[in-house]
């Protein structure tokens, strides 16, 4: 869809005031999206799953940017700038770059995002009470960076040298300085392989084979979740034992997942919040929600194939183990 197409096509809708605190009938909503997963991702089929259940339905009364699905960070701040001209009702963004983006262009259209650190990052003031135009969840990703490399190696204590991979707009630099004291502290090397693109992302595994790890910490990453169809086969071909952020990943062949499910908190989390941003909710009345369910999924079939053995009693913490 051509720019000027999509700013006519939102313009096009009846607007009303966001200030209503009900659906109401005959107008139609119009959500902006800054995200750089496609829009067939299934935590974005969840998210527009849950809002039709809601009342909020495509074709009818909702009108979806599908232009902000696919994205590359350098083209958030000409995107954004696009959906506050078409006046839409809602920001939804992932990531602290994409929130940080909408913050920057609109001080006044309500932004429903997520990020690793939305507290440390300085987007919120406040959990419960983020104020501005901003409201979401949490990841609790820096903490849980640490906790999936203590059961890395719990998994495979054989490995001496960890490597994370991370991408350089999303890992900061006191993130990074306290997973290589958590190694020091376990008797380990530690090394860190950095990205800004996703084809950067095949050498950086490459990087870490290359330099000894013998096994990879994926960080919490917007870029690095979406780029998982290119590091599943890359660290199977290397024989890397890898663990990684969203339980989702397990499933599709990840060795170790630990955390929620990504479609999971769009659904029942970010799907709810919106129904209330778009009825008319204020973000500034939304506390910053948190996840509270987090699942350690093992791949047997991947150990095998990398020649691993998981000790019983590591098994028997998985929530799921995947034969």
């Amino acid at each position: 869809m051509r720019r000027r197409d999509f700013i006519t096509l939102f313009a096009a809708a009846p607007f009303a005031s966001s200030t209503a605190y009900a659906q109401t009938e005959g107008r139609t909503y119009r959500i902006g999206s800054l995200h750089t997963s496609p829009r067939s991702a299934p935590n974005h089929v969840a998210f527009y799953d849950e809002l039709r259940r809601q009342g909020f339905v495509e074709g009818q009364n909702l009108v979806v940017d599908e232009r902000g699905y696919g994205l590359r960070p350098e083209q958030y701040t000409e995107h954004s700038e696009e959906l506050v001209r078409a006046q839409v009702d809602l920001f939804v963004c992932a990531g602290e770059l994409a929130v940080r983006t909408a913050q920057q262009a609109t001080r006044t259209i309500p932004i429903l995002g997520n990020g690793a650190d939305l507290l440390g990052s300085g987007l919120v003031r406040s959990l419960a009470k983020p104020g501005g135009n901003f409201t979401g969840v949490s990841f609790l990703a820096s903490e849980l960076n640490g906790k999936r490399q203590e059961i890395l190696t719990e998994a495979v204590p054989a490995a001496r040298h960890v490597a994370a991979l991370a991408d350089v707009n999303f890992s900061s630099p006191q993130q990074l300085q306290m997973l290589d004291e958590l190694a020091h502290t376990r008797g380990r090397k530690f090394s860190v392989n950095l990205v800004t693109t996703v084809e950067e992302v095949p050498g950086a595994i490459e990087a870490a084979k290359s330099s000894g790890a013998d096994a990879l910490n994926v960080l919490a990453s917007p870029l690095l979740f979406n780029s998982r169809n290119i590091i599943l086969p890359r660290v199977a071909a290397l024989g890397l034992p890898t663990i990684y952020e969203w339980a989702e990943v397990g499933d599709q062949g990840g060795f170790l997942a630990y955390g929620p499910r990504l479609a999971q908190i769009y659904r029942d989390v970010m799907a709810r919040q919106a129904v209330k941003l778009l009825r008319g909710a204020k973000p500034e009345d939304l506390p910053i929600e948190q996840p509270t369910k987090f699942e350690l999924v093992v791949n047997l079939k991947t150990a095998t194939a990398l020649g691993l053995t998981i000790p019983e009693s590591f098994l028997l913490r998985a929530d799921e183990v995947i034969e």
